[in-house]
């Protein structure tokens, strides 16, 4: 069974999508860099190990991701999943859990990589919108996209209800990209090639409410 951690900065809506998928990997264990996060409340209650690792008490982003990387090396961790964690990555830990670290984005990706996608989005006057989950490279949102949520922007949508309707494809795709890699049904390689059902994934896999 892997054995999952999911990092989190919030109020961990996307952990409790998990945690209620009844995944056939075991969530181990949550980090949160904020004492303060109601992520970490939704963890005990499901009876799953927590961590604070505030990264104000380290005098660098690397000594921060050192100590949650011990913290994953603890835990025997397989797949650590992030969700709402918002510190950027060093170098050093993302190499460290390439291929094993998947994200969540609130976009169309390649469209709108960093922040403030909703807003982008809606200025930009776009039909579609959505979210991708991807795995974690050194390049911000750059890694291969397993899954997209599509939906079509309305002409009364604005930044909360795109970011609403957003939300609830978030917790639809993220705990199927994590099933599938639990499973199996997707597989990153050691050279790096991803399969989905045995065959490279070229695309992600789209699901659509429109």
């Amino acid at each position: 069974m892997i054995k999952i951690a999911v990092l989190v900065s919030g109020s961990g809506s996307n952990l409790q999508a998990l945690i209620d998928a009844n995944l056939s990997g075991q969530i181990v264990g949550v980090i949160s860099n904020k004492p303060d996060a109601f992520a970490l409340k939704r963890a005990k209650n499901a009876d799953i190990q927590t961590a604070i690792i505030e990264h104000k008490q380290y005098p660098d982003r690397e000594a921060f991701d050192d100590v949650m990387h011990q913290q994953l090396l603890d835990w025997n961790v397989d797949l650590v999943v992030l969700a709402g964690f918002m510190r950027i990555l060093s170098a050093k830990f993302v190499k460290a859990w390439e291929g094993k670290m998947v994200n969540i984005h609130p976009s169309l990706l390649p469209n709108y990589k960093g922040m403030h996608t909703h807003q982008r989005v809606l200025n930009t006057g776009d039909v579609l919108h959505g979210c991708t989950v991807h795995y974690v490279t050194a390049e911000l949102d750059a890694g291969q996209a397993l899954t997209q949520g599509v939906l079509r922007v309305n002409k009364h949508d604005d930044v909360v209800s795109l970011a609403e309707r957003v939300h609830v494809l978030e917790h639809m795709i993220y705990p199927q990209a994590v099933e599938w890699i639990c499973n199996g049904t997707i597989q990153h390689t050691e050279n790096g090639q991803i399969l989905f059902k045995g065959l490279p994934l070229s695309e992600p896999i789209q699901f659509c409410k429109f």
